[in-house]
């Protein structure tokens, strides 16, 4: 494993480049952002927040944590690590050297759970860079892992030079199609996780008096890239706590849609069989 900080940031208020002068980040404007103690940098401006604390709370954070590092989201980061670390045809434009480390972009990264296991799944160079809207997250993954970039951000104005990232990662995320295109190399992939029909189906259940019918037809492909390959990822998950339970709730969106008798009802399970079920896709970028 050899993990490198990703350096090619951009001031999100000039989207001059950004260059890390000791404890903090420049730009030729003069704009600057001072480090955290982890090592985190927020490049949020106040004026780009929709709210005093956006994204995931302290305690939706903590509930992921415990229930990414209960494993049972294991298989789906194998699958995404090997569809990331797979080949894609090379653009002719920009033929990229074999030791060049690899250009990650995770776009609504959390606690840097994915990073980690992709870091954990190749001995090949790797810089790293997890974004989150959520400062409690970056937090999060800034302890867990000191050697990757990681930004407090936005994906609708991602603080990223152009063209300068191999990969980005959008799982259960918020795709903001032209900054990714923006920001991925030519050839570049990304790689984005959605929700299948059957994706957390006994859960949801649950909590909702009906469930919303499935879309018939998948969504038109975003402008600028071309679809490589998509898989299925399907498996079952056992909760059996309470505590498991709950950490799931909280870590998911159905939390502030549930009806209080939905939450009544989970609240009193003790075990939990879930099905997980997403859709891998891998779209590279072509023009």
């Amino acid at each position: 494993m050899s993990v490198a900080a990703f350096a090619a940031l951009a001031c999100p208020l000039c989207h001059l480049p950004l260059e890390r002068a000791g404890g903090s980040w420049r730009c030729g404007s003069g704009h600057s952002f001072d480090c955290a103690r982890e090592g985190h940098v927020h490049l949020l401006p106040v004026q780009h927040k929709r709210s005093r604390d956006p994204g995931d709370s302290k305690e939706m954070v903590a509930a992921r944590r415990r229930f990414l590092a209960a494993g049972h989201y294991q298989p789906l980061a194998a699958a995404v690590c090997a569809s990331l670390l797979q080949e894609a045809p090379a653009a002719q434009d920009a033929p990229q050297a074999a030791d060049a480390p690899l250009r990650v972009l995770d776009a609504g990264c959390g606690e840097g759970f994915y990073l980690r296991a992709l870091a954990a799944a190749t001995t090949r160079p790797l810089a790293l860079l997890g974004l989150d809207i959520s400062k409690w997250a970056v937090l999060a993954a800034a302890k867990l892992q000191r050697e990757a970039t990681w930004v407090v951000g936005s994906n609708a104005n991602l603080p990223v030079q152009a063209g300068t990232l191999d990969r980005v990662l959008c799982l259960f995320g918020f795709p903001v199609y032209p900054q990714f295109h923006r920001v991925l190399a030519p050839g570049g992939l990304l790689l984005q996780v959605d929700p299948g029909p059957g994706h957390l189906l006994q859960l949801r259940e649950l909590i909702y008096p009906q469930l919303k019918p499935e879309r018939d037809t998948p969504p038109a492909l975003p402008e600028g890239f071309a679809l490589l390959r998509e898989t299925p990822v399907r498996f079952d998950v056992t909760m059996t706590t309470p505590q498991e339970i709950a950490d799931l709730l909280l870590m998911t969106p159905h939390l502030f849609r549930a009806s209080a008798e939905g939450k009544a009802r989970v609240a009193a399970l003790q075990t939990l069989e879930l099905s997980v079920d997403v859709r891998l896709q891998t779209l590279q970028k072509i023009f």
